[in-house]
């Protein structure tokens, strides 16, 4: 392991504020160790009394499992020994008996006993005559057997001197449209049933002995357990005395105690290579806490914010930096998501601004945009994200880093207030010089029109001309006079106004107080813009729209409409009639000054209208509305300031 304290750029034994004789060993691994060693230790002795017991348990659990195969196997034979002999009873030939039917010497005589003109099998009458308690167990029998209707066994059988055989009387009733027949008996040798019925295989490894009185005792030798099992003969108490033949130690426990000792071993030897890793890891870990400490000093030190978060959008770091720049502590931030505190109130649309980071971090040239501090101001910031990977590479989250253009972005502001105003200036001069020539021009002429007017209309009062000749022209000459001199009136009054005073508007507000119905918009729709001017150029388009839709043939419909275009980040406003619309050949030029397609029309409005609309840096366009029939003039105008996606604000 390389010695990092000799590091050539830095000191890290400053920070770790060692003597010349070296950081003082910790003693509390080593106790750690020796603790963890007498545990092990007393895992050992407590395994090896666990087994000693589970060896136990283990023998005596199989050896009750293999008497218990033999009962059921015992019995399930002598089962099928009785439904053998209730064939037997039905025919006399041709039974295809069972293991005990077919095996010498398990049957030693059979024959009816109880039906009519049926002779008694000959040991029946040696039996009930050699002792008096078989005459009582045959007489039990035969009870059993006619009163419960099933099979029923007697025995064993004693001898004139009273000792006990091995053989037993089995009597299986048997009736005919109910009435009871007789029993057919048989007397079985229960030795030579118990040789038949032991398998090879399990006589290898245990002695099998009928024990015909309970009271005999065990003959099993030292070490070894026997066990009996009841052969369950009813009318009988006959049992099997079932023991090994010598004792089967377990032998996975003990290779088990052999693999956990090998193991153990190894514990040991890794034990005492744990204490010297753990002694290298001490010297490791205060070398990384100094350069933890010097790290963060330097990250205390910069002005540029620093903020990590993961893929979820959680907060998982942020420096001294990023917290002064936002008002809040660090704790404030760390694991907080989406809508963070310093994100300002309306943030309609910056989730999707905040998702297309997570997914996509920032391109070369950053983003920006907006924080609000903790005190309410607004704060412009330039952000970089980088990606944040484990130390195999997995994508974990960004890494950003966060610089404070709130000076620039205000002075940016400023430069380009400075430059829309001058922009602004040039595109209304030529308009003011316009209106102010044709009102100097016009005012004259339309009053000596009005007055040659009124002076006509005075002469058909004194009758000096016929009414029916000129009163039509004459009115017509005084409309337009007063038309002229209204639109000229509103032109000047434009033109005099040569800087432009945006205002963050509503433009849906705007177009209900100058049209008060037949607004078509979803909600809100802010923009910046000059009001008296906008107000101009919804009446003019409206007006146009109205009368154009006058002079269509069918009903006059005039539609306004406005959307949020966000894609595009423009307001959209139009204006649509059911005239007879705008020729192809005119759509070129109705925005042209001193061009109309109107008889007696100035040319001015869609003029001045065009003006306005660049005056605002939009766009203004005609053509034919696919739902009234009629034309359509389109105004695009930006979106205030939370529209755009430079604005928008994390």
């Amino acid at each position: 392991m390389p010695d990092h304290s000799q590091d050539p750029t830095f000191d890290f034994a400053l920070l770790r504020n060692e003597n010349q004789g070296g950081a003082a060993r910790n003693p509390w691994p080593g106790l750690w160790l020796l603790g963890f060693l007498a545990l092990v230790v007393a895992s050992v002795v407590a395994l090896v009394l666990y087994l000693q017991h589970f060896e136990t348990e283990e023998d005596a659990r199989r050896q009750a499992a293999d008497a218990q195969w033999l009962e059921q196997s015992v019995q399930f034979h002598f089962r099928r020994l009785e439904e053998d002999l209730r064939v037997a009873a039905r025919q006399s030939v041709d039974v295809q008996g069972g293991l005990l039917w077919r095996e010498p010497g398990v049957l030693l005589d059979q024959g009816w006993v109880g039906a009519v003109q049926t002779p008694l099998p000959s040991r029946w009458l040696v039996d009930e005559r050699t002792h008096v308690q078989n005459a009582q167990a045959l007489a039990t029998m035969q009870a059993t057997t006619r009163g419960l209707r099933r099979s029923a066994y007697a025995g064993p059988m004693l001898e004139a001197n009273g000792a006990i055989t091995d053989t037993v009387w089995l009597a299986v009733p048997y009736f005919e449209r109910g009435q009871f027949v007789g029993n057919y008996v048989a007397e079985l040798s229960l030795n030579q049933a118990v040789r038949a019925l032991v398998p090879d295989w399990f006589s290898k490894d245990h002695t099998v002995r009928l024990v015909l009185d309970e009271g005999v005792p065990s003959v099993a030798s030292a070490g070894l357990r026997s066990y009996r099992a009841a052969m369950n003969l009813a009318g009988s108490d006959v049992f099997l005395e079932v023991t090994p033949v010598q004792e089967q130690p377990a032998t996975v426990p003990r290779m088990f105690l052999l693999v956990a000792m090998v193991f153990l071993g190894g514990m040991l030897v890794s034990l005492w290579a744990l204490r010297r890793d753990i002694v290298k890891r001490q010297q490791v870990q205060a070398h990384l806490q100094a350069e933890v400490a010097l790290r963060t000093a330097m990250e205390n030190s910069v002005t540029i914010g620093l903020r990590a978060w993961d893929l979820g959008g959680k907060v998982l770091y942020v420096n001294e930096a990023f917290c002064r720049m936002v008002g809040y502590a660090a704790q404030e931030l760390v694991g907080e998501s989406a809508p963070m505190p310093y994100w300002p109130q309306d943030h309609s649309r910056l989730q999707q601004v905040h998702d297309h980071i997570l997914e996509k971090g920032t391109q070369g040239q950053g983003i920006e945009v907006q924080f609000q501090h903790r005190s309410g101001h607004l704060i412009d910031v330039l952000i970089h994200e980088a990606p944040l990977h484990a130390a195999d590479g997995t994508h974990l989250g960004w890494m950003s880093s966060v610089l404070d253009i709130s000076e620039r972005k205000r002075a940016q502001r400023l430069a380009a207030q400075q430059q829309e105003r001058v922009e602004a200036t040039g595109r209304l001069v030529a308009v003011g010089e316009v209106a102010s020539t044709l009102a100097h021009e016009l005012n004259q002429p339309l009053g000596a029109l009005n007055s040659f007017a009124t002076g006509l209309l005075n002469r058909l009062h004194a009758g000096s001309i016929s009414p029916q000749e000129t009163v039509p022209v004459i009115t017509r000459m005084a409309g337009l006079a007063e038309k002229a001199g209204r639109i000229i009136q509103r032109v000047n009054a434009i033109a005099r106004r040569r800087e432009i005073s945006l205002q963050r508007l509503d433009l849906v507000a705007v177009l209900q107080r100058v049209v008060p119905t037949g607004i078509d918009a979803a909600g809100p729709v802010w923009i910046e813009a000059d009001e008296l001017l906008l107000e101009h150029l919804v009446n003019n388009l409206v007006g146009n729209a109205q009368e154009s839709a006058a002079q269509g043939s069918g009903p006059a419909q005039v539609q306004v409409r406005v959307q949020a275009d966000t894609a595009r980040q423009v307001a959209v406003l139009s204006v649509a009639d059911s005239g007879a619309g705008v020729h192809e050949e005119d759509r070129e030029h109705v925005f042209e000054a001193f061009y109309s397609t109107k008889d007696g029309g100035m040319g001015m409005g869609l003029a001045i209208c065009r003006s306005i609309v660049e005056a605002h840096h939009g766009q203004i366009a005609v053509d034919r509305d696919p739902v009234l029939g009629g034309a359509r003039f389109t105004v695009e105008l930006p979106l205030a300031a939370q529209y755009r996606p430079e604005a928008d604000t994390l």
